[in-house]
């Protein structure tokens, strides 16, 4: 298991999101995508689509299953990372750097969120 980045927060569905000013990148967590096994699909969204709390942004499909990716904010996509739509495995090599999935303009930070310690703890991950 990849050592759990502390820059950024958690969602209890396994997902992560990361600020940069008004932007935020979207992506899930190592044991999120540990527990789909090997992704064979992404489908992003359009860009300037707006997007609700709660609202999927994204479908990954795995050899598993096929799940939506929610939304822990409300705002607008404004990318798309075109390298996982193309190579959807990069989301299981690299959950935290290349294998982000979409970025998210928002005025308003997310709600809900837990902490690297929080998540951990919560997911009962080893300490990391």
């Amino acid at each position: 298991m990849q050592k759990l980045p502390q820059d950024r927060f958690y969602t209890c569905d396994d997902l992560w999101v990361r600020a940069e000013g008004d932007v935020w990148t979207l992506g899930m967590s190592d044991f999120g995508q540990n527990e789909l096994g090997e992704l064979v699909f992404v489908e992003l969204p359009a860009l300037n689509h707006p997007v609700r709390i709660g609202q999927s942004v994204a479908v990954v499909e795995s050899v598993k299953s096929v799940s939506e990716v929610s939304s822990p904010l409300e705002g607008m996509v404004i990318e798309a990372n075109p390298r996982v739509g193309q190579t959807p495995e990069l989301v299981n090599d690299s959950p935290y750097d290349e294998g982000w999935i979409v970025r998210i303009q928002s005025e308003e930070p997310p709600e809900n969120l837990l902490s690297p310690a929080q998540y951990a703890a919560w997911r009962r991950l080893p300490e990391l």
